[in-house]
């Protein structure tokens, strides 16, 4: 059984409201042959907002499971995908801004949910406060302006209890993708502040590097779709869990690198180890913390 079979025909939910199915609808119906929907009214900002009027409700993954769980409710539908992203520091990089974006598919009829994950250090993520409009159109040029939003913020003086930078507090304007808009946005701010607050708007449809890095997590978990249980041929043959401990050419001691991944299904429970899934049977030594310490 191929794991197309288990989706198509179906009806895929996308819960959306900021066009990411532009990047995840025809990678879907290309692949597994389904049609997919956009809800009307779905209101997604009630699940977080970048801009931090709204908290997420929990973690990005739970996120994007609340966010497919709404969807469904809503529409009556039994299949759904689920978009969410978050910006920070590389985990390994922690100098280079990144972008992690996960994309979850959530079927009731067959009690599976499936996560593909991109990790991107092809963002424009950034902020800044600037005092002057020579200033905010250095900072939306270096951002990709006008092809990517800015978003402009009233700034607040810290109190002692901040860090000792103005910190943003309120939202003048988002979606701002003319020169015509960010000229009336920064005069207004700074009518009645000496500072603004300047930042990238990170939402899909004003974002066009995170909606290629949404395609990228939406190939991701087809890819992963397609990974189909040796024992019961369910899709969603995925790892579960990376042990480290790959040992040094030189000395043989274990270091960080993955030794070996384990597979699970998640429908039968059957497990399966692969050792050096890197095509790796030794680390080089600069791996290593005792040939290089």
């Amino acid at each position: 059984m191929s794991a197309s079979s288990f989706f198509a025909n179906r009806t895929v939910v996308i819960a959306s409201m900021h066009r990411k199915e532009e990047a995840i609808a025809p990678l879907l119906s290309a692949a597994l042959s389904v049609q997919t929907l956009v809800p009307e009214a779905f209101n997604t900002d009630a699940f977080g907002t970048f801009t931090r009027e709204i908290d997420r409700p929990d973690d990005q993954l739970a996120t994007a499971r609340i966010k497919a769980e709404a969807a469904l409710t809503l529409t009556g539908e039994t299949l759904a995908v689920a978009s969410e992203g978050s910006f920070g520091p590389h985990p390994q990089i922690p100098f280079v801004a990144c972008d992690r974006e996960l994309v979850l598919l959530c079927d009731r009829t067959h009690q599976l949910e499936i996560v593909g994950e991109s990790l991107s250090t092809e963002t424009n993520y950034r902020s800044q406060t600037i005092h002057s409009l020579e200033e905010a159109f250095a900072f939306a040029k270096a951002a990709g302006f006008p092809q990517h939003g800015l978003v402009v913020m009233r700034t607040s003086e810290p109190t002692f209890k901040e860090a000792p930078k103005k910190a943003p507090k309120e939202v003048l304007a988002k979606g701002i993708t003319t020169e015509a808009d960010l000229v009336a946005a920064v005069k207004m701010a700074l009518a009645e502040a000496e500072s603004l607050h300047i930042e990238t708007d990170m939402r899909a449809l004003y974002n066009p590097m995170r909606m290629k890095a949404i395609a990228q997590a939406t190939q991701d978990l087809i890819q992963k779709i397609n990974q189909c249980c040796p024992q019961c041929h369910f899709p969603g043959f995925t790892v579960v869990q990376r042990c480290p401990g790959l040992p040094c050419r030189c000395c043989g001691a274990a270091t960080l690198l993955t030794l070996s991944e384990l597979y699970a299904c998640q429908h039968c429970g059957f497990q399966h180890t692969q050792s050096f899934p890197d095509s790796l049977k030794f680390a080089d030594p600069g791996q290593c913390f005792y040939c290089n310490p």
